[in-house]
């Protein structure tokens, strides 16, 4: 086998059913899952049933580019959303199966092992990130996102000799699982830093439309006022699995830089991760709907309301930029975390579980990660129990 497969860490939920093993919660209490981000609010009835109305594609395989019409779909998205001068359909935008395949195949296509070049991506972070690094031979190196620099991370920080052997930077903006959100200033920053050590930078976007107040901006949005219509270097990461509801369907895309799809999509050719042609035209119905989106938007909104008003005087509850978790300050996230399931049957993951050791410390110790996907029934439950036990 991989011999690199030696070097993966367990997945933070399997570290989570071992903190548990030995937890009796209360037998007259159904658990809530707050760990996981998996929404549970219903998936939009017209995306079932445009799966159910092109079943007949089920002998059709599928293009590994794609239909040209999801691509022409998730091109006008982009250009609406993010206020694109120029995104080309041909070029520009590719279907993946998910972001999570995207991503980790993104990776294994882009990096070169023999230059032993680093990986650099934020701590804590989304375990893929890390997975694919070390599967593709290259080094993670953890950039800490603290209460002190506001969860974005210290770019400043990084030395230039990291910067020089970059192939590849990953932010995650909205973050997993911090919800901040870099600024334009950030990102033309970041691009910058680009331009000057020719790394890629992969912008992970999947949270991007469950925002409060202002929609986040993105990096393609950033290379657009900045006149980059190449889009040189950047690749954005979006998905329809927090957007729609829709995680179960395995639907995202990756846009950004052609001379860096064009390679991918051979990658991609072999790899044989196509998405199958029912859920690509149901995918194309759902990027030129957004009434679901702003509906679903309302849901969390309301939720992240009433756990402000309910628990803002008994927990340090911080609202986040955007997305929905909270990233909760505790004494000690693993006795946090089991005092919730045995005295409430609540499951929240500790944030140590998302985060690697550094010379600094571990930035997600002492925080526990609460995913708000519960619906708004489950969430008045939840605060009940809390308010009996804290």
């Amino acid at each position: 086998m991989n011999s690199s497969l030696t070097l993966l860490h367990p997945y933070p939920f399997e570290k989570l059913n071992q903190l548990f093993k030995d937890v009796q919660p209360p037998a007259d209490l159904p658990l809530i899952a707050l760990s996981i981000g998996e929404p549970k609010h219903p998936a939009p009835e017209f995306v079932k049933q445009s799966i159910i109305d092109n079943f007949n594609h089920l002998s059709t395989y599928p293009n590994s580019k794609g239909l040209l019409e999801l691509r022409q779909s998730i091109a006008s998205w982009l250009t609406r959303r993010f206020k694109l001068n120029k995104i080309s359909a041909e070029d520009h935008v590719l279907p993946v199966t998910g972001t999570r395949e995207g991503i980790f195949s993104f990776v294994q296509a882009l990096i070169n092992r023999e230059d032993a070049p680093y990986v650099v991506m934020p701590n804590p972070f989304y375990q893929i990130y890390e997975g694919a690094t070390l599967l593709a031979g290259a080094t993670p190196y953890f950039i800490n996102c603290t209460e002190e620099n506001q969860y974005l991370g210290d770019f400043d920080a990084v030395p230039a000799e990291v910067w020089e052997k970059t192939a590849l930077l990953f932010v995650c903006t909205p973050g997993n699982p911090t919800g901040a959100v870099l600024s334009k200033d950030q990102l033309k920053k970041l691009i910058a830093l680009s331009d000057q050590y020719n790394f890629v930078i992969a912008s992970d976007e999947c949270y991007s439309e469950l925002w409060f107040d202002e929609a986040p901006i993105g990096l393609l949005e950033v290379c657009a006022e900045m006149g980059r219509d190449d889009y040189k270097n950047c690749i954005v990461f979006h998905s329809l699995s927090k957007r729609s509801n829709l995680p179960g369907m395995r639907s995202g895309f990756v846009a950004g830089d052609a001379n860096l799809l064009k390679p991918y999509l051979k990658f991609r050719t072999y790899h044989g991760a196509a998405m199958p042609v029912q859920h690509q035209i149901a995918s194309l119905a759902a990027w030129n709907d957004e009434e679901h989106v702003e509906e679903n938007r309302k849901q969390y909104r309301a939720k992240f309301e009433l756990f402000q008003k309910e628990l803002g005087h008994i927990l340090p509850l911080k609202k986040p930029d955007a997305g929905f978790y909270y990233w909760l300050k505790v004494d000690n996230d693993e006795v946090f975390a089991k005092l919730l399931m045995e005295e409430a049957h609540i499951k929240v993951l500790p944030g140590r579980y998302l985060s690697r050791d550094t010379a600094d410390g571990n930035p997600g110790e002492n925080h526990v990660r609460l995913a708000l996907v519960a619906d708004l029934e489950q969430c008045k439950q939840v605060i009940e129990r809390l308010k009996r036990i804290l």
